[in-house]
């Protein structure tokens, strides 16, 4: 495995806001796909979480996995917040956002939410030494109704289709570039890397917790439960079978 593969892959993983940006007219109107679609992917990644990113033998390491988990949590709150007060506060609603956002806030907030889980792809592909199938799939899935809602969102904004294309080729190769960052970080200090995927994991745990899953169950309804069972029993089988 290489730093070349890692940016691929981050990039391939993140591609998937074009096909949330494509589909962002045709589900205008179906919320409530969206918003199961949404939570599926909020179930991929909490599967991810519990068996790629927080296994029971990084758990065996001590308290300095829960202290980094805890502080990547603290980190991404404290992002989101200032975010949020810029205009970023829309981005992942699904039904469009507010005409008041801010593009750029908003741009900042997909980033936001998008750079953690393509750091923790890199530094897994440097510690396991192979693609992880399951992590892979939650991010390209999670990153759909992503793009669906941040599309609607920076179309509310006032920002033309052609400008969010090209926001979203900008966050792909962000994200392609921290995953080989990940990469190379994990490569040179195979230790802290555990650390700083556990850091990388409490912000994505908080994302979750903080706009996709709220959004996926208000438009959802009951069934986005469900859909985020599936999701998670998904991603579990595509650990189980790597």
């Amino acid at each position: 495995m290489s730093v070349w593969q890692a940016l691929a892959w981050g990039g391939l993983s993140s591609s998937a806001l074009y096909i949330g940006e494509a589909l962002a007219r045709p589900l205008e109107r179906a919320r409530r796909v969206t918003g199961l679609v949404m939570a599926f992917g909020a179930g991929t990644l909490l599967s991810a979480i519990a068996y790629e990113l927080i296994p029971q033998t990084n758990l065996q390491r001590g308290a300095g996995i829960g202290v980094a988990f805890l502080l990547g949590a603290l980190v991404y709150y404290a992002g989101d917040r200032v975010i949020d007060g810029r205009g970023g506060a829309d981005r992942q609603q699904i039904e469009g956002g507010a005409e008041a956002g801010s593009g750029a806030a908003m741009f900042l907030g997909a980033l936001l939410d998008g750079v953690p889980e393509a750091f923790i792809l890199g530094i897994g592909l440097a510690l396991g030494g192979s693609v992880s199938v399951a992590f892979v799939t939650a991010v390209f899935v999670s990153n759909i109704p992503q793009g669906v809602a941040g599309t609607a969102s920076l179309r509310a904004a006032g920002a033309s289709d052609r400008r969010i294309f090209w926001m979203w080729t900008a966050l792909t190769v962000a994200c392609a570039v921290t995953a080989a960052l990940g990469f190379l970080l994990a490569r040179s200090v195979p230790v802290q890397g555990v650390y700083a995927q556990a850091f990388a994991a409490g912000a994505v745990l908080t994302m979750l917790a903080d706009s996709m899953m709220p959004e996926a169950f208000e438009h959802g309804g009951g069934a986005a439960g469900l859909a985020t069972v599936l999701g998670y029993l998904v991603a579990a089988a595509l650990t189980v079978l790597e």
